[in-house]
């Protein structure tokens, strides 16, 4: 059986620095490429673990290394440093936007011990229901080239404008030289959902530029308090054509069939998953 790869020798070259070493005692790693395409392997078709071609090793091994780099944060370390080496050569687009998707899940999502939930895995495990059933909610931030620079994940039902400062904390490129991690957008983009005055003044405080429109509720409120209501915030109808970057990005991670159906029981593997899939996206660059 014959199994189509998606790491180029150019993308491997970029992302072979950055595995972690072999451990000073016990057995070496397995095979950092082979691994990868295994588990983007099982995410690209969406196939159970234990039907993982063998020409890709063993499934234990592939699931085990996606779990133990989910919890150890080196899924996030490789993620920025690639993003780091991208900032470095100019070629990462600073106007923001920001969004979300909800991501059906499979019945076999569900189950997890809800005891067991500690550190890096929430306790709802990051399902909920909502109205299309038990799902997820993905909520990232892209950059002008329709790349995510940062995301996390929520329970279906939850809002789109509570995580929005975490998603923001989340954007944290390196500098090549000294200085402090470029953390600031030069501005951000986002749809109705996010129009808050908590929203408007985060962004504000830290001097970022805020693309967003008024929903019809917030204008008529405003209109109909007279003078009280003060002014409407800016907004540049012609900078907000570009908001659409963030879809664009999640219609490239769902091309995934793993990713754009939830099949893990802990939201850390399925983080995790995305992680891997922004990290072939920033490789291919």
């Amino acid at each position: 059986m014959s199994v189509r790869l998606v790491i180029t020798d150019a993308m491997w070259d970029r992302i072979e620095p950055l595995m972690p070493a072999d451990p000073v005692r016990g057995r070496r790693w397995a095979d950092h490429r082979r691994t990868l395409e295994a588990i983007a392997w099982k995410y690209r078709t969406c196939s159970p673990w234990r039907d993982l071609p063998d020409d890709l090793g063993s499934f234990q091994t592939a699931h085990q290394r996606l779990i133990r780099w989910a919890v150890d944060g080196t899924w996030e370390k490789v993620l920025t440093a690639l993003m780091a080496s991208a900032d470095s050569d100019n070629d990462i687009g600073w106007i923001v936007s920001v969004d979300s998707t909800v991501v059906r899940a499979h019945q076999h999502a569900a189950g997890a011990h809800k005891k067991g939930a500690s550190g890096r895995e929430p306790a709802d495990h990051a399902l909920g229901r909502s109205r299309g059933g038990l799902s997820t909610k993905v909520h990232l931030a892209a950059d002008g080239g329709a790349r995510p620079l940062a995301f996390t994940v929520t329970a279906g039902q939850a809002g789109d404008a509570p995580p929005f400062e975490k998603v923001m904390a989340g954007i944290r490129v390196p500098r090549s030289g000294q200085g402090r991690p470029r953390t600031r957008p030069t501005a951000v983009l986002a749809d109705r959902a996010y129009s808050s005055r908590a929203i408007r003044g985060h962004l504000r405080r830290r001097g970022i530029h805020t693309v967003i429109p008024q929903p019809s509720d917030q204008i008529g409120h405003r209109l109909r308090r007279g003078r009280k209501g003060g002014r409407p915030p800016g907004f540049d109808a012609e900078a907000y054509k570009q908001r659409n970057t963030v879809e664009r990005c999640i219609n490239r991670l769902k091309q995934w069939r793993g990713l754009a159906i939830r099949c893990d029981k802990l939201a850390i593997a399925y983080q995790a998953a995305l992680h891997l899939a922004a990290i072939l996206i920033w490789a291919r660059r």
